[in-house]
């Protein structure tokens, strides 16, 4: 029976007319929660803003680019991809290089390795994360982990380098080695020195912890080692200890020693510190502070302070004896862009006056020959406009370390107005005597001080303290006289004030002289007036005419003759006369200003004629080139000057000694030589007093010798000769000259090898073995000459007489001699002689200093590791000097 379903559904209405919505009114009100925040728009209705469960990451977070020079393929059943031959991997940070690299994307590791050839295997993988960079011999690496195994790795780490059998990287900061090598040798295959560390933790660019590790030479091992060892990597600047030299001292029983130890702050990266300390067993202790700071394109400079107590001896012993001696180094230099209108500078070097004679460490040993020690600190300030003001303000210091007297200048105040043309044209150069009218106006103020060393930072050094101030304006002007003759003349005012004068008066209860010192304002004012004319003739001495192919073609003279005249008035008014004797018939004049900063006035007229020439010597010779067509000029005689004066109004003695200097260059220009000598018109009597009679009428000659001088120095290298060049030391230089010593090493260079602040072999260029290297060895050759002559009394004596020399020898590429000593020829005797040498060991330095004669005989041996990280590990023996008092 067939059953129609379709009754069972529901009927489908019919088509009928729209029924029109009705709108009405809810009469329920509707609260809503204060609590609750309406949604801007209807996307904000959902409750669930966000949701909690994060998406699945995909199986790589970024793009894999790969690529390879022979081979790509693609393993579609594996997975796995293979790049064969200089094959590139980049993911994310991830950089891969190598010959044979294999991606497996089921684990997702990355595989690199060495390919084989007809040599060996090559192409050895570099790996690259971050600042991160491994040369492996293969390395395992998963993508997602970033774990990796890394097998016969070099990894570099602030100058050192970690070569490791195998290596695990843990993260981007950790990594762990197994049998690692650290060293800093150049030759990797070969290093001649490393670290054996068993079992090792690498933080990248921060620090190296290992467990057991002793040194190895050239694979032999050595019982150098520590049961754990920390190497600091980090690349910035940090503070941390610095390690001493130990040794004995021998010569004054000051027992073992601790010297140069200590610890350095690396304060900011502008400025550092360095505390050092120096301790003997007997008691003995020294101590130093250096500093450097810097500020790019603003100023640059260094500080210093050294202190020693020193002990000689045992307390108790009768030739015990305790000196302290310090001194105070500070040097600034301001950039000249930073500041064009004003400028601060100071070079400083003061203390005490046997500090260089009595230290004992040896960085100050080759400086133990100052006699001066001197000081600057100066500040200046440029005011633009017309006209232009300058105002400086100078603090000197000037010590003799013989005498120990000290000079100083708390402060020195000199003002200056520039030169101003009252009737200057205001268009066209100014012409004739009234437009080259100018006058200034300067202004110098003092306090100065004069102490000793004994005296010196006490308040007792300021009870000398002279106090003045000199007010001048120069009235100048200059013209042409017959075409060929200038002349010129000028007026000079002067003020002078001062704080300090005296009164002298005779005591006739003592019957003696007194003089008293005042203290309060005082003033007088003086004036001059000179004139001067000179001209400048050329001589030409031609012998090409008598023959065309000589090799001195000419000879020029030049001489510049000058004539002038000055009168100087006797300023009388300030002047007194007082009685010198009891019974009042022996007087004497004085004046209140005697003793005074700048002085007394001169009471005695003067009317004076001086003279002065000039001349200069050159020649022209032939070139030894045939291609140049004009001569060669060279320098016969830089400068001979001679200058006298004759005073008309004196009643005797009128002529003035002669006084020569001269100076030229020779030999290329690499040798100066300076002389100079006085000549003296006049006789003198059986008691060597200058009489007033010409010493040629008096059976001698025109004029007497009174005194001569002659100054040499003489440079040679190999340069000259085959154009190799030996790099001289600079940084040693640099802080003989910092510490008032020369600016070469005639006196010896430093001797603290252990200090790098002292050497370059940091930046020193690799010397390469040469096949012929005995052929152009690099040396160096230094010669300074000096005689002085004195003849004022008839004592014809040399007071000086000796020649220093110093130089420096490449035996070969990697030894170094030296040689500072010389010879005084007065007492036939040698000077302060040093002896060097140096060996350059690859990653190692050994250094060896020994002053064989004199009074501070002394030796000091050195070996150490050229690495500035690891320049602690280092052996330093030394003897010292011995001290003498």
């Amino acid at each position: 029976m067939l059953i129609n379903t379709f009754g069972f559904g529901q009927e489908i209405p019919k088509k009928s007319k729209v029924i029109t919505p009705v709108t009405t009114t809810d009469t329920v009100n509707v609260v809503v929660d204060s609590l609750v925040k309406l949604p801007v728009n209807l996307k904000e209705t959902d409750s669930v803003k966000t949701d909690s469960i994060q998406k699945k990451k995909g199986l790589l977070e970024d793009i894999v680019k790969y690529k390879a020079t022979d081979r790509v393929s693609i393993n579609q059943k594996e997975q796995k991809i293979y790049l064969y031959n200089e094959a590139e991997v980049f993911y994310q940070d991830l950089e891969i290089t190598a010959g044979i690299i294999v991606i497996d994307y089921t684990v997702n590791t990355v595989y690199a390795g060495r390919i084989k050839d007809s040599t060996g295997y090559s192409q050895a993988p570099v790996f690259k994360q971050g600042n991160n960079i491994i040369e492996p011999d293969s390395i395992i690496f998963n993508t997602k982990t970033q774990k990796a195994v890394v097998f016969n790795s070099k990894t570099e780490q602030s100058g050192g380098t970690i070569i490791s059998e195998i290596t695990k990287k843990e993260n981007d900061s950790v990594f762990f080695v197994k049998n690692g090598k650290f060293t800093t040798s150049e030759n990797l295959d070969d290093p001649e020195y490393y670290f054996l560390m068993r079992k090792a933790k690498l933080v990248p660019n921060k620090k190296v912890i290992t467990g057991l590790t002793n040194m190895y030479i050239y694979d032999v091992p050595t019982p150098i080692g520590l049961p754990f060892a920390f190497f600091p990597m980090t690349k910035t600047q940090t503070s941390g200890v610095i390690f001493p030299s130990f040794g004995q001292d021998s010569g004054n029983d000051r027992g073992y020693f601790l010297q140069n130890g200590g610890y350095y702050f690396a304060i900011s990266d502008f400025v550092d510190l360095a505390v050092l300390g120096d301790y003997y067993t007997n008691g003995s202790y020294g101590m130093r502070l250096e500093s450097n700071y810097a500020l790019r394109y603003k100023f640059r400079g260094n500080m210093s302070f050294r202190y020693e107590n020193l002990l000689n001896s045992e307390r108790g012993f009768p030739d015990f004896a305790q000196n302290t001696i310090y001194n105070i180094r500070w040097s600034h230099n301001q950039d000249q862009k930073s500041n064009p209108s004003s400028r601060f500078s100071a070079s400083v070097n003061l203390g005490s006056s046997q500090f260089y004679r009595q230290s004992i460490n040896q960085l100050n040993n080759s400086n133990f020959q100052n006699n001066t020690l001197a000081s600057s600190v100066s500040y200046s300030k440029t005011f633009q406009g017309e006209p232009q003001v300058n105002l400086s303000l100078t603090a000197t210091h000037s010590q003799n370390t013989n005498t120990e007297r000290i000079d100083l200048t708390l402060p020195t105040l000199q003002a200056s107005v520039t030169r101003i043309y009252p009737f200057e044209p205001k268009e066209g150069p100014k012409k004739g005597i009234i437009q080259n009218i100018n006058f200034q106006y300067n202004v110098r103020g003092e306090n100065r001080i004069q102490t000793t060393d004994s005296l010196f930072f006490k308040p007792e050094m300021f009870d000398n303290a002279r106090i003045g101030m000199r007010h001048s304006i120069p009235l100048t002007t200059n013209f042409k006289v017959f075409k060929h003759f200038s002349m010129s003349a000028s007026t000079n005012f002067e003020e002078t004030w001062t704080l300090n004068t005296i009164d002298r008066f005779y005591d006739t209860t003592n019957q003696e002289v007194v003089t008293r010192d005042v203290n309060g304002f005082d003033s007088f004012r003086t004036y001059n007036f000179t004139t001067s004319v000179g001209t400048t003739i050329y001589g030409l001495f031609d012998f090409t005419k008598k023959n065309k192919d000589a090799k001195i073609q000419a000879i020029r003279h030049v001489m510049r003759p000058e004539l002038s005249y000055s009168i100087n008035p006797a300023f009388d008014q300030y002047y007194e006369e007082i009685v010198i004797s009891a019974d009042g018939l022996t007087t004497t004049e004085f004046s209140r200003f005697e003793g005074s900063l700048f002085g007394a006035p001169d009471n005695r007229f003067s009317s004076s004629i001086g003279f002065s020439l000039g001349n200069n010597f050159e020649a022209k010779v032939k070139d030894k080139d045939s291609t140049k067509t004009e001569p060669k000029k060279i320098i016969l005689l830089n400068n001979l000057n001679l200058n006298t004066s004759y005073d008309m109004a004196a009643d005797s003695l009128n002529l003035a000694p002669v006084r020569v200097t001269g100076g030229l260059q020779i030999l290329n220009k690499k040798m100066n030589i300076n002389f100079g000598m006085v000549l003296d018109p006049y006789a003198l009597d059986n008691n060597n007093q200058r009489v007033n009679v010409f010493n040629v009428n008096n059976g001698g000659s025109l004029f007497r010798m009174t005194s001569a001088n002659v100054n040499m120095s003489y440079s040679l290298s190999s340069k000259d000769f085959s154009g190799v060049e030996r790099p001289d030391n600079a940084r040693a230089m640099e802080d003989n000259l910092r510490s008032g010593g020369r600016a070469d090493d005639l006196f010896g260079q430093p001797e603290d090898f252990a200090d790098r602040r002292l050497t370059d072999d940091d930046n020193k260029e690799e010397k390469e073995p040469d096949e012929f290297y005995n052929y152009n060895i690099p040396w160096s050759l230094r010669f300074a000459y000096a005689v002085n002559y004195n003849n004022n009394q008839r004592q014809s004596q040399i007071a000086s007489h000796s020649l220093m020399f110093s130089g420096d020898v490449d035996l070969s590429p990697r030894w170094t001699v030296g040689l500072s000593s010389g010879y005084d020829f007065l007492n036939n005797d040698f000077t302060f002689t040093q002896i060097r040498f140096e060996r350059d060991l690859l990653s190692w330095r050994m250094n060896f200093s020994w002053i064989p004669i004199g009074t501070r005989t002394s030796w000091n041996f050195f070996i150490g590791i050229k690495s500035s990280m690891l320049k602690d590990l280092k052996y330093d023996q030394r003897r010292q000097p011995d001290l003498r008092f």
